[in-house]
């Protein structure tokens, strides 16, 4: 099992940003800006779907997963609150946060459910994440022109994800979930993460004066169907979620590596976090 460090990412997150602050290009700030939206309540969701489920599983089991559950939620506890203070700016900015108030809703009607419903979300999700990660990771022209904080601030968030995502799929699988659900929420969680991401991205590029600018609809071609492109690009990993034998440690992870090995200076290592993750458990 992979050790999981919590970080304490180095940047300034107090002083607000440019609005289009990714390079300059509108549709990748606002792509980027949806996806934070989601993180602080996903994050969160995460948290409770992991620590529910390994509450179900034999003590022995427990003691098994004991670090990497804590280093799973001390890194998602720390991402969720970077992503919170990022947030709090497009708040500022006048942008509106619809993608929590959809997903909350959702999410609700799992109340009272066997928690490994919730587990199989997450981890589909996870496998979503990583699949950004990866791609990120290995193109970082993509943040070109970014504001160098908060290119930092994306690329340790890839890194870390790369590094977590094994743990909720562990967890689902020791607590014998079955391949059946596992698939089923994929095809749903694939609906329902991007369609929320399209709507949220679209929204914040109307609020914006972006949506029909011709540079806008370039950029979205390039960056998510060009060859390598974000959709394109993960047609491969994204199908192999189905196999009867997928692990997400089949998914190479050495480019998280690279880049926490390449930019220790922009982070501290805290350890596992005990007070987020003990707080949580």
């Amino acid at each position: 099992m992979t050790e999981l460090v919590v970080r304490r990412l180095l940047i300034d997150l107090q002083t607000p940003f440019g609005r289009n602050w990714c390079g300059g290009d509108a549709f990748s700030t606002a792509f980027f800006n949806a996806l934070s939206m989601s993180f602080p309540f996903g994050e969160q969701f995460f948290i409770h779907a992991v620590r529910d489920t390994v509450a179900t599983l034999p003590a022995e089991a427990q003691e098994k997963y004991r670090a990497e559950v804590r280093g799973f939620i001390g890194q998602e506890a720390t991402h969720r609150r970077i992503h919170t203070l990022f947030n709090g700016h497009l708040e500022a900015q006048g942008l509106k946060d619809r993608w929590t108030t959809r997903a909350a809703k959702r999410m609700e009607l799992m109340e009272g459910a066997d928690p490994r419903h919730a587990l199989a979300v997450t981890a589909a999700t996870e496998h979503f994440t990583a699949m950004f990660a990866e791609w990120l990771l290995a193109h970082p022209e993509v943040l070109d022109g970014a504001e160098p904080r908060l290119r930092t601030m994306w690329l340790w968030h890839c890194a870390e994800e790369l590094e977590h995502k094994s743990v909720a799929f562990d967890i689902y699988k020791a607590a014998q979930g079955s391949d059946a659900w596992r698939t089923r929420w994929f095809r749903r969680v694939t609906i329902m993460f991007l369609g929320d991401l399209l709507r949220q991205t679209v929204d914040s590029l109307r609020h914006e004066g972006q949506l029909w600018k011709w540079a806008t609809w370039k950029s979205a071609a390039r960056i998510l169907l060009s060859r390598g492109g974000l959709l394109r690009g993960n047609w491969s990993a994204w199908r192999s979620y189905f196999r009867a034998d997928f692990h997400p440690a089949q998914q190479d992870s050495s480019l998280s590596a690279r880049w926490l090995e390449n930019n220790r200076t922009q982070y501290t290592a805290v350890g596992a976090a005990p007070e987020a993750a003990g707080a949580a458990l």
